[in-house]
C-alpha cells in the first residue's frame, strides 16, 4: 500500500494550483491523505481524479471545505491504524495535543499538518508523520510532500522534497 501524504497546501492563498510534480508523483499512490488546509475544495476534487482520499479540515478552511471533512479521523490501512488531524495552535504544543487527541485509541501512525515543518519521528512507538507543506516554504527551507508505504506490516516513512 503506497500513501501519498500531503498538508497545507493553501490553494489559492499559496499557489494557484497544485504543483505538477507532486501530481504526478501522487499518480502511483493507493491512497492520498491530506492532513488539512485546502483552503479551496478545489484541492480535494483535483486529488480524488486522482486516487482515493482521505483528507481533514485545517483552521484555513473556507466553510465548503468544513462542510465536507471532519476535523480528524481514523483509519485502517493495511492492518495499521492511521489517525488524522490537522492540528491547532502553537507548533511547540502540537505534538502534545496529537497524544491527548490519539493516544487512548492506540495508533500505528498519526498524520497531522499546521506547522507546515516536515516531520517523520517515532515517539512512543507511534509514527508522527507531517509530510510538510507543498506549496510554502515560511516556516521550513523547501516545499515537501510525503510517502508511506506499508508492506507485510513494515510502515516506510520518507519526506520528499519538491524540485522547485
Amino acid at each position: 500500500m503506497k500513501i501519498g501524504v500531503v498538508s497545507d497546501t493553501h490553494v489559492p492563498e499559496k499557489s494557484c494550483e497544485l504543483p505538477a510534480e507532486l501530481l504526478d508523483v501522487l499518480k502511483g499512490c493507493n491512497l492520498i491523505v491530506h492532513a488539512g488546509d485546502l483552503v479551496d475544495i478545489c484541492v480535494l476534487e483535483d486529488l480524488q481524479k486522482i486516487s482515493k482520499v482521505e483528507a481533514v479540515y485545517g483552521n484555513m478552511d473556507s466553510q465548503k471545505v468544513r462542510a465536507v471533512l471532519p476535523d480528524k479521523k481514523t483509519l485502517k490501512v493495511d492492518g495499521k491504524k492511521l489517525c488524522l488531524m490537522h492540528g491547532s495552535g502553537k507548533p511547540d504544543n502540537l505534538i502534545g495535543l496529537l497524544k491527548e487527541e490519539f493516544f487512548s485509541q492506540k495508533p500505528d501512525i498519526i498524520v497531522f499538518g499546521h506547522s507546515h515543518m516536515p516531520m517523520n519521528e517515532y515517539i512512543e512507538g507511534i509514527l508522527f508523520f507531517n509530510p510538510g507543506s507543498a506549496t510554502d516554504t515560511v516556516f521550513s527551507p523547501y516545499r515537501s510532500y510525503g510517502i508511506i508505504e506499508i508492506v507485510k506490516e513494515k510502515i516506510d516513512a520518507k519526506i520528499h522534497k519538491l524540485s522547485k
